[in-house]
């Protein structure tokens, strides 16, 4: 089924830029508009798809995720340190997205503006942007206006305050919790249902684009691509040199019998899929299970590395394209929401997509605007989710070496087949 839904990205990609150039060459700028605002028909309806299941989505996940963790406060030594290295991943990941992107500047020069010119702001508003003003938005004054408004940062406050009380109870409330689970287990099923559309909604964004834009578009998608792919190889080498200051040599082990998850989160563009290999993998190098139990659920909730390096390098893309300039404390306010709301959403389908949606509407730019990245958001999937893959695998290590537990009874070098051999006696 993988194998089958990434053909039809490939293929809605291909025909896509044919569609595009065809309108763009043999149809006048007035013709080609046309067809480009009929084709974005197709998008707009996946956008308000995706827009549909956010609020239900967020508030049932997170309460489900929060009020299982009764365990992270059972051994809080052990929860702390892990939040604590997953907090400082999510810094580090964020800030190497942020300097990349302006470093590589994959939007400069697109002047998209002008092609939504009618609602389209030169400037972010900076309405919000108060310290006093920010922390009181945090806060919604009735959870019903912030879902219907998709104020994803205030459903995703109610949500830890709901699900830290239902692990604070002696009993969880067994039926609050089972209804929450149950809803969370339908709101992933309607986004699959959503994520369905996802092939014919790239043809159509990569359609209209270039029926606009012209080819010179692909230059862009590649600059864009190839930016990204530079910067999470950037994040991979400062996760490998993280794991060596911890771990030393016992980092080289680690990353050969990752190998294997990693590629296939890579292929499938599922770091869900690799789960149940990192939970085998990881003992095989000493880290112990109970580490890895605890470790990686948490990790696949607060822990997204690759996820949170997209977020911010594409919407500092998408600014750049739309010639939108965000001011440095504009830029540290998103880093907060990005770092906020990412943990809202884990283990959903093109979360990031929801993520980014909702930082353009905090900032009171079009959430239109994120059809731009929507045409190659699956070539990007693949390489984030890889990356989560490696953030939690990496994590799982460290926090199994701070506590004791990581086992001497491997040896250094993974064999051919990836397994590690046992050290003589």
């Amino acid at each position: 089924m993988n194998r089958r839904f990434a053909l039809l990205i490939v293929l809605s990609m291909v025909l896509g830029v044919g569609v595009g150039w065809a309108c763009n060459q043999f149809l006048s700028p007035g013709q080609a508009e046309q067809a480009a605002s009929n084709l974005s028909i197709i998008t707009d309806l996946f956008l308000r798809l995706i827009k549909m299941i956010i609020a239900p989505l967020v508030f049932t996940t997170l309460v489900a995720g929060i009020a299982h963790m009764e365990d992270a406060a059972a051994v809080g030594r052990i929860g702390a340190k892990t939040m604590g290295w997953f907090i400082g991943a999510s810094i580090v990941s964020l800030l190497i997205g942020l300097m990349m992107v302006h470093l590589l500047q994959p939007g400069a020069g697109l002047h998209m503006q002008t092609a939504a010119a009618a609602n389209a702001p030169a400037m972010a508003s900076t309405d919000a942007f108060t310290l006093r003003g920010f922390i009181t938005h945090l806060v919604p004054t009735s959870i019903v206006d912030a879902m219907a408004k998709n104020e994803i940062l205030q459903i995703v406050v109610f949500s830890l305050f709901v699900g830290t009380a239902i692990a604070a109870l002696d009993n969880k409330a067994p039926a609050i919790l089972l209804l929450v689970e149950q809803g969370a287990q339908i709101m992933l099923k309607v986004t699959e249902f959503v994520m369905k559309m996802a092939p014919l909604a790239i043809f159509a964004a990569l359609a209209s684009t270039i029926a606009t834009q012209g080819m010179s578009m692909l230059a862009v998608y590649g600059k864009f691509v190839l930016g990204f792919y530079a910067t999470m190889g950037l994040l991979w080498l400062v996760l490998f040199a993280a794991a060596f200051v911890v771990l030393g040599k016992r980092a080289v082990p680690l990353f050969g019998v990752i190998r294997t998850p990693a590629l296939l989160a890579f292929s499938t563009a599922s770091s869900e899929a690799a789960y149940p290999r990192i939970l085998d993998a990881l003992p095989k190098v000493g880290v112990r299970r109970r580490i890895v139990s605890f470790v990686l659920p948490l990790g696949y909730s607060f822990n997204l590395d690759g996820s949170m390096l997209y977020c911010t390098f594409a919407t500092i893309f998408i600014t750049q394209a739309h010639g939108v300039h965000l001011t440095v404390q504009q830029q540290i306010f998103m880093l907060l929401l990005l770092m906020v709301t990412s943990k809202g959403i884990a283990g959903v389908p093109r979360a990031s997509l929801v993520v980014i949606m909702a930082t353009l509407t905090y900032f009171g730019l079009p959430e239109a605007w994120i059809a731009l990245v929507l045409g190659v958001d699956h070539l990007l999937d693949m390489g984030r989710s890889a990356t989560n893959v490696v953030g939690n695998s990496v994590a799982a290590a460290v926090v199994a070496k701070w506590e004791g537990e990581l086992d001497d009874i491997e040896d250094e070098t993974p064999d051919a087949g990836g397994e590690p051999a046992k050290l003589p006696a």
